[in-house]
């Protein structure tokens, strides 16, 4: 470790490059694994693909972003200047996967159906990458990475989806888990990184730059949250409200 972090530190961009591969790699080592049958007749298969690999990156970054904060507390007091080798070496490997997944969205053709996930993507990259050319912020990624806590429940409701088990006791406790993580894991991490970004404003270097990307990231997880509560616990109202419209 001791002699690995020196040489991120001096070529971030390759070592991004390098992690983005062994992303790679995990996707072509997840096509391996058979898909169900539902998936491959309703031609999801590469939504499956891309989940599967999204999946591993949550897991993998979730865990060891909450292990970074329990085990070096300061990360939660000093976003804009204090990082350990793990923390840096974690944000490499997270702008790696997104730099893959942004790649493998637009080399696949699904870059209009998915331009959402392209924008989300390319302000995380542009803040990640930030954080490791000037070795500013890392402890800010890593807390920013406590969101794929909530990934791996959300990718989960997903895939289930995908396979046709929304009717399925593991959706169903898993909706709720969603919604704990949804609240605890994303919007909370979001809303504690926008408030130290305010209220350290005055002296953060490139404080719009990053309080700019935090609002748009902001408005984005208000609306998916929204499209979560309208379709896992207000689709019946939302139905109910469509059918007397209709009248």
């Amino acid at each position: 470790m001791d002699a690995l972090i020196p040489v991120l530190k001096n070529n971030p961009g390759l070592s991004v490059l390098v992690f983005s591969l062994l992303f790679r790699v995990v996707h072509r080592l997840l096509q391996n694994i058979p898909v169900p049958k539902v998936v491959k007749q309703n031609d999801h298969s590469w939504k499956w693909r891309n989940l599967s690999v999204s999946m591993v990156h949550s897991l993998l970054t979730g865990t060891w972003a909450l292990t970074c904060v329990v085990v070096w507390p300061e990360t939660l007091n000093n976003i804009h200047s204090y990082h350990t080798p793990l923390s840096y070496l974690l944000v490499c490997v997270s702008t790696g996967y997104f730099v893959q997944d942004a790649g493998d969205i637009i080399l696949t053709g699904h870059a209009k159906a998915s331009w959402e996930f392209l924008i989300h993507h390319a302000l995380v990259i542009s803040c990640f990458l930030y954080a490791l050319y000037t070795h500013l912020y890392v402890a800010g990624a890593v807390i920013a990475l406590f969101v794929e806590v909530n990934s791996v429940t959300l990718h989960l409701r997903l895939m289930l989806k995908l396979a046709g088990a929304q009717t399925s006791t593991m959706y169903y406790i898993n909706k709720f888990a969603n919604l704990f993580t949804y609240v605890t894991f994303r919007l909370s991490t979001q809303f504690y990184l926008t408030w130290y970004i305010v209220q350290n404003y005055s002296w953060l270097d490139n404080g719009g730059f990053f309080l700019t990307s935090m609002i748009m990231m902001n408005i984005m997880i208000m609306i998916y949250f929204y499209r979560l509560l309208r379709a896992d616990f207000f689709s019946w109202r939302w139905e109910l409200h469509m059918l007397s419209f209709s009248r």
